[in-house]
């Protein structure tokens, strides 16, 4: 009876240990947690590099957009390539990642982030991290004539669609009111 009580008693032990971690590894990030995942990961520097990377992709765009204008200014460009610089240099990172870490805890367990951090410890996943910039920079490159392509087809069919719209509206009657006739004219 003994050796049943004291099998029982082992049994429950391991057994509520083993619940335990289960359940500790099940609960939701805490904003400690992703804070840590985030670190881990770099997010700061990565979040600084990728901004970079958009602000020559941004002066780019403006180059191009400007080329097909005229009447600006000879210094127009410079001016709006320093407004393109000031807006990302200024770019509240810390704020970002403040309003993102409540994303993070409502997707991912402590678990999960503990397997991420483990992850990114490893030399693939600094590897992963260290070539994340370049395949970023290099993937929005190869992305840019595609968006742009898009960009503009969506542009000119709201312009089309405003046209048509307009000329609809001109057409038609103001509402309930029948066209104005023009008075008779006296000889």
């Amino acid at each position: 009876m003994k050796r049943s009580a004291l099998a029982l008693l082992v049994f429950l032990l391991f057994a509520s240990v083993s619940f335990a971690r289960q359940s500790d590894a099940d609960v939701p990030a805490s904003k400690a947690d992703v804070e840590r995942y985030l670190d881990a990961m770099h997010s700061r520097t990565m979040m600084k590099n990728m901004l970079g990377t958009m602000t020559v992709q941004v002066h780019k765009m403006v180059h191009d957009q400007l080329a097909n204008q005229g009447n600006l200014p000879p210094d127009f460009e410079t001016k709006m390539d320093k407004m393109t610089d000031d807006m990302f240099t200024n770019f509240p990172v810390d704020e970002l990642i403040d309003v993102m870490i409540p994303v993070y805890q409502k997707h991912l367990t402590k678990g999960d982030v503990d397997a991420m951090i483990m992850f990114y410890s490893t030399p693939t996943g600094q590897k992963l991290l260290k070539e994340m910039p370049a395949i970023t920079a290099e993937s929005m490159q190869a992305a840019s004539g595609i968006i742009q392509k898009m960009t503009a087809k969506t542009l000119q069919r709201v312009q089309d669609e405003i046209a048509q719209a307009q000329k609809a509206d001109e057409t038609k009657p103001e509402h309930g009111k029948t066209p104005k006739e023009t008075p008779p004219t006296s000889n």
